[in-house]
């Protein structure tokens, strides 16, 4: 099941890859953007249940999927490129082993035990 699941995030990685490919931006947006949505782990100042919300907010692939489509029904290509920087970069992180937090700590996740808490 481990590897279904891998296959499933580089899928999803791979389909941001061709949607950015179509976009009027120069390859070297995707990986500047990339860890953008790494920012949202300073809510982990506020406490760890904030931190859980916040990183969780930006790591949700629904969100990076109603993003994405509002850029493209609006023809926004910012708010497209928002959604597919969105995408990737959780794709990629699920693909590692990173998954959404739980409000105890940054180790626990819902793919499991991450860092020292492995």
């Amino acid at each position: 099941m481990k590897t279904l699941l891998k296959l499933e995030e580089l899928a999803e990685l791979l389909v941001a890859t061709v949607v950015f490919a179509h976009l009027p931006f120069a390859w070297w947006w995707l990986p500047a953007l990339f860890l953008l949505p790494d920012l949202s782990m300073m809510g982990y100042l506020a406490g760890p249940r904030a931190g859980a919300a916040s990183y969780n907010l930006l790591h949700h692939k629904a969100l990076a999927l109603a993003v994405g489509v509002l850029g493209w029904w609006l023809g926004q290509p910012l708010l497209l490129l928002a959604g597919t920087v969105l995408l990737f970069h959780s794709a990629f992180d699920r693909l590692l082993g990173y998954g959404l937090k739980y409000g105890t700590n940054f180790q626990s996740t819902h793919l499991g035990a991450i860092g020292k808490a492995a």
